[in-house]
């Protein structure tokens, strides 16, 4: 048994003792209601261990992972990825626990070490239990061994919120198990730029659908009606605007009008507070000139005071320090604390620093007391929700992770987040008896499936898209031959897509798996955090690798393994079927091999669109009336793929629209029916949307915006009516002096399979006053 285990044993035993002996302290006591605890805790607390319930360090694993990786300590500063204290040393933080001078962790990958910062907090003079967080974004993949479901835009993708929601519960479990209780997720950012290296973490690009999203997960991480005694507190990120940069940076300013945030970036956060978010986290950028770790009307008048948040906000990695080393709107660190904790600022992440400045500030007076007391009552708060007082260790081994249920739950996403692009009838594979199928791509054979916030996993834990095509072709009497062609996508050799080119010309049928790889912790990652681009084509020679392919006559299958939107208009128009399988978790590959192979019928739907190329950027659906009226003289105008598209193995065909009145007046709801047939010879799940257009006005309004979306089971020959309930608060929008409401006049009602024109049904409805 380790020192570490024995320490843990005794602290154990010593913490039983501790309760038993002081059972009469309220703050103690199980059967008083949280509000009592809280309050009666707080009033025995000095002011540096409450403001120390305030900071956040990383755990002592990742600062020995960090000295090892970096002995230079000067270019550790501004990492988004790695911490260290020189100064401290692991000893320092140690030491601070025991004293109650650290109140939360990040970055604690292990129960072991979980338990181990909790013995040392048990140690303390009120023994208050520490609360440790871990960027569990799709998956607690940061911990060895989870299950890893997509990427979020692949969560999006599938359209299907009971399903993000399970996924999400999954996770939380999984997390408790391994001794954290705070998921920085979701992220409600809304994708407007290709280029953002971030889009992968994100549901996509419609504030309607990342709402839908963002609360969906909110439930399944913290629980249906609140915080659960076994949930997780989720974080509600980034508020706000981070992602539409002005030069598609992570960081970059971001400069929009009040509009915009009113009706784009802002809606997913009201969703996220009306749900009952227990944590937000600001942005690292700056709005309209104010960083937003500094924006006080975000943070208090606007969520805090409008909106009734009533968590607590937690800074990004390190950008309280950017106050003044980035954004230059303060003079020193005291002044950076002053700013974002008169903003509303409740826990700094991460490191000293913080502590020090803040208790200055108080004693000097410029920041009282009772603004402490808020802050720590709602972090312990939480603490007491989530019945750490009672329990905060956790069993050393867990039958939790990659249970079975989990692994069934991953397959099932990562097959409805699959998106066919196009397919000229190549696909589903079949009649393969004797048939050589060759595999290849820089994405074919490696843990890129997992997708950016997820480690390296054991091998038997994730099924490459090669194995998976493999399996599922010896089935079919089928020979599968992979070919390496290298599979670091910005190191690629001419000469090895050479050696490509002349293997596929022995094949029958070929598939190049190809995107983007945004594995944490890779050293050549082409997307994720602070990985963005000035250009979306396909990074490296992948591009030359799919021409070479091409070359040999064979029917080319392309497998995008990818988290942001491409340029890929010469693919498009000569390969055969190209399948979006954005990154699909631990059992990427078997799902891929489901839905090439015809064992799944595809049904995923973009939630984001393809630009042709980055000279069109921005393009999203939901754009004003006039952005496409003059067209490029350089390549062909609009979109690549549009939002919301996605084709199937059979074919649906849609009735024209039943409105249930074609006149309303402020105040009624109205319903909206559509028969949807499938007319082909297989069962599918086809994705129906609802689209609304606003009427005539002294403002502008977007051609169409998403404000319902249903995913209906059909079988050969079947005929379904569905159906959609419209609120009047779906026909409101904001008018020319900012004020939300109804406009009279006329609106169309569209539905369809897509956002695209060709693909929608329109009726037309007449709104009186």
């Amino acid at each position: 048994m380790s020192s570490r285990s024995i320490v843990i044993i005794s602290c154990l035993i010593l913490f039983s003792g501790v309760v038993n002996a002081q059972t009469k302290l309220p703050y103690l006591d199980r059967n008083l209601p949280d509000e009592t605890r809280v309050t009666d805790l707080i009033k025995r607390m000095t002011l540096e261990e409450k403001i120390a319930q305030m900071c956040q360090y990383v755990g002592i694993e990742h600062i020995k992972k960090t000295e090892k990786k970096y002995r230079d300590k000067n270019q550790l500063k501004n990492n988004d990825t790695y911490g260290v204290y020189p100064k401290l040393g692991i000893a320092g933080v140690e030491k601070m626990v025991e004293t109650g001078l650290i109140g939360s962790f990040l970055h604690v990958v292990t129960a072991t070490e979980a338990n181990y910062l909790q013995s040392l907090a048990q140690k303390s003079r009120l023994k208050i239990p520490l609360i440790i967080g871990i960027d569990a974004i799709h998956g607690n993949g940061l911990v060895e061994g989870s299950t890893i479901y997509p990427s979020p835009i692949g969560l999006s993708s599938t359209w299907d919120t009971l399903l993000v929601k399970k996924t999400a519960r999954y996770t939380a479990i999984e997390m408790r198990e391994t001794g954290s209780q705070w998921a920085f997720s979701p992220n409600l950012d809304v994708a407007r730029d290709a280029r953002w290296g971030r889009i992968g973490e994100t549901f996509g690009e419609d504030p309607f659908l990342v709402s839908m999203m963002g609360v969906s997960m909110i439930k399944g991480l913290q629980g249906e009606n609140g915080l659960m005694r076994n949930g997780v507190l989720a974080c509600a990120k980034h508020l706000v605007g981070g992602s539409q940069p002005v030069n598609g940076l992570n960081k970059a300013p971001t400069d929009i009008s009040e509009r915009t945030l009113q009706e784009i970036h802002l809606p997913p956060f009201k969703a996220a507070v009306n749900q009952g978010v227990y944590t937000i986290m600001p942005a690292h950028n700056e709005i309209n000139g104010i960083p937003c770790h500094a924006n006080q009307y975000l943070m208090e008048e606007l969520l805090r005071k409008k909106w009734n948040f009533e968590g607590f906000y937690i800074s990004d990695f390190m950008d309280i320090e950017r106050l003044v080393e980035i954004h230059g709107t303060a003079a020193d660190q005291k002044q950076a604390v002053a700013l974002t904790v008169k903003a509303g600022m409740d826990m700094h992440m991460h490191g000293p620093n913080f502590l020090e400045p803040l208790l200055e500030l108080v004693k000097s007076g410029e920041i009282s007391e009772e603004r402490i007391d808020a802050s720590v009552k709602r972090i312990l708060m939480a603490k007491f929700k989530l019945g750490l007082f009672e329990n905060p260790f956790v069993p050393e081994k867990s039958a939790a992770l990659f249970n079975q249920t989990h692994q069934q739950a991953a397959l099932e996403a990562a097959h409805k987040s699959i998106v066919l692009l196009k397919n000229d009838g190549i696909l589903p594979l079949n009649a393969l008896k004797g048939k050589k199928i060759l595999v290849t791509g820089p994405n074919a054979n490696n843990q890129s499936v997992l997708g950016d916030w997820s480690l390296k996993q054991p091998d038997d834990k994730v099924l490459t898209v090669y194995q998976g095509i493999a399996k599922e072709a010896e089935l079919r009497g089928a020979a599968t031959t992979y070919f390496d062609a290298g599979q670091s996508i910005l190191e690629m050799q001419p000469d090895l897509i050479k050696q490509a080119g002349e293997k596929a010309k022995e094949a029958d049928i070929i598939v190049v798996v190809v995107g983007d790889n945004s594995l944490r912790f890779e050293a050549k990652r082409t997307a994720g955090e602070n990985v963005d681009r000035d250009n979306i084509g396909l990074p490296g020679l992948q591009q030359q690798l799919v021409e070479e392919l091409h070359k040999s006559g064979k029917q080319v299958v392309v497998v995008l393994v990818n988290g942001r939107p491409l340029s890929i208009p010469w693919i498009d128009e000569n390969v055969s079927a190209i399948v979006e399988a954005w990154e699909p978790g631990s059992f990427g590959g078997k799902a891929i091999a489901d839905v090439v192979f015809g064992n799944v019928n595809p049904s995923g739907k973009l939630t984001v669109t393809f630009p042709q190329n980055a000279g069109q950027i921005a393009s999203y659906y939901n754009h004003k009336p006039s952005q496409y009226i003059n067209k490029y003289i350089d390549s062909k105008t609009g979109f690549l793929y549009s939002f919301g598209y996605g084709l199937s193995y059979t074919n649906y065909s849609y009735s024209d629209i039943k409105l249930s009145k074609t006149q309303v007046k402020d105040g009624e709801s109205f319903e909206a029916s559509i028969e949807v047939t499938n007319n082909g010879k297989l069962a599918g799940e086809e994705v129906v949307q609802l689209y609304i257009n606003g009427s005539t006005s002294e403002v502008s309004k977007p051609v169409k915006e998403l404000k319902g979306f249903y995913r209906v089971k059909l079988s050969p020959g079947e005929k379904k009516t569905v159906k959609f309930k419209v609120s009047p608060e779906m026909l409101y929008n904001y008018d020319k002096n900012m004020n939300y409401g109804l406009e009279p006049g006329d609106f169309k009602i569209m539905i369809g399979s897509s956002s695209r024109e060709s693909d929608l049904k329109v009726q037309t409805l007449k709104v009186n006053k």
